[in-house]
């Protein structure tokens, strides 16, 4: 049985002090997105500038500038970096509310709303694509490929998510493996190309990466919570989409493994079957209350967390290495 360690979570924790370190990088980093979204085919920026400037917190790429900071990598590389990692994100974004016929988007109506699947789809291909043109302009084959690596491994996570979807038989391991995929795969590369284009050591890349690999599965399991237990305004989504798109997320793997026969089949008929009726969703919610799924959910997030932590260890202190530490405290504090 896995020992959670627990990591402190606090409500004052903000990533302040990371967005002023890189704020002069992410100015260039908002100028290469904007140039790089232009295209003569009209559709292109208005569904690209939909989502980009929808007021998403930038996250990623962000950690791109931040690791190579930390890396004192002295170049511009890191920028076009930064901005091809960030489409990658947009472009995932696009393909999923497609894939889950998602309604809503950081508060406002999907891009598939508006113009539909197809274009959808087509524009974030069209960013996957200047990503890779950026990344071969940076001229370093290592971050090339983990970047590209990165790619086909979100891409993985998501089809296993497919797979996944509306099995209540999905084990904890399971699960893990597809957010391992399709959420922490990103951040990991996000982080680890900085400390490449700056030539680390292997040890400094492989810290680097492992603080990106575990603060995006922390951040994905207070997500799973908060989708049961959050407010809509601080989602940018309404409570209860996973539940209502059938969605096997941690609380539910708990709340099935937990639950007795009566229970198992109320998870079976609304996630399994879409069989979803008036106080489902609360009764999903009690359920949940009742096992505690929520609580520890959170707790293996702060496992995650403290993981992210001791990998920025390896650094000796700085600015940025606190302010690295307050984003994985941050990402955690979500969950109150």
């Amino acid at each position: 049985m896995a020992v959670i360690v627990p990591f402190e979570s606090r409500s004052d924790a903000s990533i302040d002090q990371l967005v002023a370190l890189v704020a002069a990088d992410m100015e260039r980093v908002n100028s290469t997105i904007l140039s790089r979204t232009g295209s003569e085919v009209t559709m292109i920026p208005e569904v690209a500038n939909h989502l980009i400037s929808s007021g998403g917190k930038r996250l990623r790429p962000m950690l791109t500038l931040a690791m190579a900071q930390l890396a004192r990598y002295a170049g511009d590389g890191h920028i076009k970096l930064a901005a091809s990692v960030e489409f990658m994100h947009t472009a995932t974004l696009l393909h999923d509310d497609v894939v889950d016929e998602s309604e809503m988007r950081r508060g406002r109506l999907s891009a598939r709303m508006l113009w539909g699947n197809e274009a959808s789809v087509l524009v974030g291909d069209f960013l996957l694509g200047q990503a890779f043109r950026m990344m071969v302009e940076v001229g370093s084959l290592r971050a090339l490929d983990i970047l590209s690596a990165a790619a086909a491994t979100i891409a993985e996570g998501e089809v296993m998510q497919l797979a996944a979807a509306k099995n209540t038989a999905t084990t904890e391991d399971e699960y893990l493996a597809v957010i391992r995929g399709k959420t922490a795969e990103l951040f990991a590369a996000a982080c680890e190309v900085g400390p490449v284009l700056a030539n680390r050591p292997k040890a400094e890349q492989a810290a680097c990466r492992s603080v990106g690999m575990n603060l995006g599965i922390a951040f994905q399991l207070v997500d799973d919570a908060l989708d049961y237990g959050g407010k809509a305004a601080k989602l940018g989504k309404n409570i209860g989409d996973d539940f209502r798109e059938g969605k096997i997320t941690l609380p539910v793997v708990l709340a099935f493994r937990r639950g007795n026969d009566a229970e198992r089949a109320f998870w079976a008929r609304t996630l399994e079957h879409g069989e979803i009726g008036d106080g489902d969703l609360d009764h999903a919610v009690g359920l949940m209350s009742k096992h505690r799924t929520l609580e520890d959910t959170v707790s293996r997030a702060q496992h995650y967390g403290a993981m992210a932590v001791d990998a920025l260890a390896l650094f000796p202190s700085s600015p940025m290495k606190s302010a690295l530490e307050e984003v994985v405290a941050f990402c955690l504090a979500r969950s109150h």
